[in-house]
Order: C-alpha cells, then structure tokens, then sequence
C-alpha cells in the first residue's frame, strides 16, 4: 500500500438503442421471455445470508397483474434488528478496509452490469415498474453503472481534499466513515436510486440497512445479487422487506443510527425528520439526514419558443414512464399568442402514441405501479373534469382489467392555482395555463410562488435575454433548471441532481456533494518538533 493508485478512466456508461433487429434488442426480448417463465423467490439479504420467512407476498407488472413473477418473503421487527446487529458487527472491517478495494468493488459491481448483467436487470425493471426498454436502459443500467463508477472518482476526489500547513508542521484530514449505521429508503421508481441510496454511504466506509419500495423488490434482489457478485462483504449492506413502520419503530430507536438516505413522497420524510428530531437524544450522534422528494415541475414557454422543441419537450418531460418521475413535467405555461398552435401540435403529436405492456417495444407510455398509484391518480383526473374551470383537452380515460393503465392526459386551465397546477400527482397528467405575452414577468413570479417543490424545471426559448432573466427569477424555484429542454434525465456527473424548498435537501446525488454527506472529517496537526518552553517572546 506505498502507492497513490489512479483509477482507469471513467466516462458515462454507453447507451443501448434496441432498434429492430439490433443484437441488443435480440438479447433483451430473449432475457424478457425468460423472465416471463420463471417465478422467483426473493429472500432478504442480511449478514451476507439469504433470509426466508414463509411470509410470501406475490410480486406482478403493473401492465398486467396477473401474470405472477414470483414471491418476496416479508420480514418483520426481529430481521431488521438482525440486519442493524449484521452492519454494527461487519463496521470495523469494512471501515478499516483500504480504500481502493472498497472501490474495485464497485467498480467491479458496474463492469458486471454493464456486461453479464444488463440485459437481466434491464428486463427484471421493466417487468417490475413497466418500463419501456429505453427508460430501462438508461435507468437501471446506464445510471447505476454512472453511481458506481462515478462514485469512485467522487471518493478519491474527496480524499485528496487536504489543507494547508505551516513549517513544522503537517496537518492532514481523514475522511471517517459515520458512526454507526445509515438507514436507506429507496423508492419504486429508479432502479438506479435504490442501488445508489445504499450504495453511497458504503463506498465512504459506512455500513447499511436497506429498505426498498414492496413494489420494486423484483429488481432490487437483482441489485443485491450483483452487489454480493461484486464481492460485497457480508454485512455491508442488508436488503430488508419490512412494513416502514415496523422498520421505522426499529430503526429509529436505536442508539446507533447515523443516517438517513431518503428518496420517497414530501410527508413521510418531514414525519421521519420529526421522528428523528424527538429522538436526539438516544443517538450517539446527531444523525446525517439527506432526503429528496417530491416535485411540481414546470414547463415555461416564452412566445419566441420552438413549436416542435416544446412539443417534444413536453411529451418526453410529462409522459415518459407515465409521470413517474420526482421530475416529470406537470405544470405547463404557455404564451397566449402561441397557445392555439402549440397545443394543436401537442396534440396531433400525443395521437401518435401507442400504450400497452414494455415487452412491446412500440408502446411509448405503459402502466402505472400499482392500485394504490392507479385510484390516486384517476382521482386527480375525476376532480379536475368536475372544475368548470378546467377543461380536458386530451385523454382522460383508464382501465385497469389487465394492468394499471392511464391515458397521456392534459388538461388546460383557467385557474393557475387549480389543484392538478399544485398538488403532486405522480402520473401522466400535464395541466396548462395559458398566459398573457404582456406578462412574462408577473408569469416568472407565478411560476416561482405556486408550488411548494423546487426540484427541476424548464424554460423555451430563443431569446437569451429571456432565458437569462428567467434563470434568475426561478434560482430557487428549481435545483435542477433545464434551457430549452425536458425536465428530467439528469445525468451523473453532467447533472447533480436535486433541490430544495419541499423537493428536499438538496444532497445532489450524483456528484461528490453527496458523498460527503457520508463521512466525517478527522483533522489531524501533527507537530514535527514540539516547543519546549511555554514562554513566548512577548513575555520578554
């Protein structure tokens, strides 16, 4: 270990296009049918060891729930006690491990994806949150890889931060993992954010306990089986299946909780922040809470905008796995002047769209998750048609006989404080307010005030001057600000991705202000030749 390594070179992970008749596509619909005969069981992972418990809760796609891909055993207060013992007992290793073989590991854990394992977890997402190939690939393949491998990079960057000395004197900062263990809540929606959330904390030497979304189990123990590949050590990271609450009681209890790395709705992490805020004092120490939520995006079209960009803009940034994303467009305003025609080409295009099952790789827009998604959304769309000030300008139907399938829908109101302009949906419903030119600036103000959120948003326009003003207008309105582009897609490394306001903390995953967010600093002054006489000359 008398060496400073350098790492091979790391670049974002190449992105598959599964055109007709391409290799990739061959290989992936042969993985999907093989997925598609074969039912799994899903154990829990803790201490390096496979846990069943008899409990099986069946495991379906959301485009067709009644095809059953397999069973997730269910754990209870007792497993996430042993997985909290399985991180505290497998701590002092891990942390004493040398840091770059923490990070061949992840590094190896991302070769595997990408290679021997990509087309498996690219088809066990898209069966498991009714993914099209393409928001797979870029999902659960392309970005997690980017975590891992870009992590890495973050994590020597951070170690080779040190700071200034004097003659005599060497002083240097050590980078510690926290003390304890970090708790990971992981959402249904990215296969690469429930990789990432886990895997973070423990690249910098801390050891986790993991829980993830009941509706994305399928790819999660997909996840774990690569980690463990890598050559995880047992106990690093322990996959859970418990009831939250069950698990919070656990958790949030115990003495050595040191983290929380949250990604889930704006309620449950305000009340996991109370919990943790009345529990201060039964930790060791204060505990590191990163957390990012929810999201009221918003599309604003200045009058000299592109009608063909904002169309596609707008059906990429609405519309893409079916509004399922912390950053999907659902709030849109456009310029009286221009409204007419961009809505009729917003149109003619969304008639265009085919939806159904992602095995079918023409469908651009699939399911959504579940039941619970499925009535909270069409509830959205039910009340909006009963405002007199709303009108239904395309979709607005949906049927869940075979799977949880909503129509692209956008609606146009009068109101721009109407409930779908305010509320978060988390669907495929885009609701317009069309604005006065005159008003472009009382509009940026608009904009700025109507949502609690602020995590991305999106300005058109071919006027620098505009877009300049706009950007900052909006700097707190969105921490993720995209010019004459969709709101989502954020990549690592290009894009931190993250915001403030109710949207979160604004941790920016993927960048190196994340990972700092899991160590903590040591500073060490070392005097080379000490003083031997406490005088000092002014006493003369």
């Amino acid at each position: 270990m008398n060496a400073q390594y350098k790492l091979p070179t790391i670049q974002n992970e190449p992105i598959f296009g599964y055109a007709p008749g391409s290799a990739e596509r061959l290989a992936l619909e042969a993985e999907l049918a093989r997925q598609r005969a074969t039912t799994i069981e899903a154990p829990m992972y803790i201490g390096g060891q496979w846990v069943t418990t008899g409990e099986k809760v069946a495991m379906t796609p959301p485009h067709d729930h009644q095809h059953l891909l397999g069973h997730y055993h269910r754990g209870n207060a007792s497993h996430v006690r042993a997985a909290i013992d399985a991180a505290l007992a497998a701590k002092p290793a891990w942390e004493a491990m040398p840091w770059q073989d923490r990070a061949a590991i992840f590094l190896r854990a991302a070769d595997l994806l990408s290679g021997p394992w990509r087309y498996r977890l690219n088809a066990a997402t898209m069966l498991c949150q009714s993914k099209t190939c393409h928001q797979s690939e870029i999902d659960a393949v392309c970005e997690l890889a980017d975590f891992w491998r870009y992590g890495v990079h973050f994590q020597e960057f951070i170690y080779q931060q040190q700071p200034g000395c004097q003659p005599g004197v060497w002083n240097r900062l050590e980078y510690l993992p926290l003390e304890g263990f970090v708790f990971a809540i992981t959402p249904f929606n990215f296969t690469a954010i429930a990789g990432n959330l886990p895997s973070a904390p423990a690249l910098m030497g801390n050891t986790v306990v993991w829980k993830p979304s009941d509706d994305q189990i399928y790819s999660a123990w997909y996840v774990m089986r690569i980690l463990e590949e890598a050559g995880l050590p047992k106990g690093v990271i322990n996959l859970v299946y418990a009831d939250g609450q069950e698990a919070g009681d656990v958790i949030f209890n115990h003495p050595d909780f040191a983290g929380l790395h949250f990604t889930g709705s704006t309620g449950v992490f305000r009340n996991l922040w109370k919990t943790i805020g009345q529990n201060l004092d039964r930790y060791r120490t204060y505990p590191r809470i990163v957390g990012e939520t929810g999201g009221k995006d918003f599309v604003l079209v200045h009058p000299s905008a592109n009608r063909e960009e904002v169309t596609a803009g707008l059906i990429r940034g609405a519309f893409e796995f079916n509004g399922q994303k912390c950053s999907a467009a659902s709030r849109a305003y456009l310029p009286a002047s221009r409204a007419d025609e961009l809505l009729q080409h917003l149109k003619s295009e969304l008639e265009t769209i085919r939806q159904g099952g992602p095995e079918a790789f023409h469908n651009f827009v699939t399911a959504v998750i579940s039941r619970r998604a499925y009535d909270k959304i069409t509830g959205y769309i039910r009340r909006a048609q009963e405002d007199p000030q709303v009108t239904l300008f395309h979709g607005g139907k949906y049927d869940d006989s075979k799977g949880y399938f909503i129509e692209p829908t956008v609606l146009i109101t009068k109101n721009p404080h109407s409930l779908t302009m305010e509320e978060e949906i988390f669907g495929p419903v885009l609701t317009v307010y069309v604005y006065p030119d005159a008003e472009w600036e009382q509009t940026l103000e608009l904009v700025n005030r109507t949502s609690p959120y602020a995590l991305t948003g999106a300005v058109f326009s071919r006027d620098r001057e505009a877009l300049a003003q706009a950007a900052h207008h909006l700097r707190h309105a969105a921490g993720n600000l995209y010019l004459n582009d969709k709101p989502t897609g954020a990549v690592v490394n290009q894009q931190p991705f993250g915001g403030g306001r109710a949207s979160g903390t604004n941790d920016k995953a993927g960048s190196y202000l994340n990972l700092l967010r899991w160590v903590s600093p040591r500073a060490i002054k070392d005097v080379l030749v000490s003083p031997a006489d406490y005088r000092y000359p002014f006493l003369g």
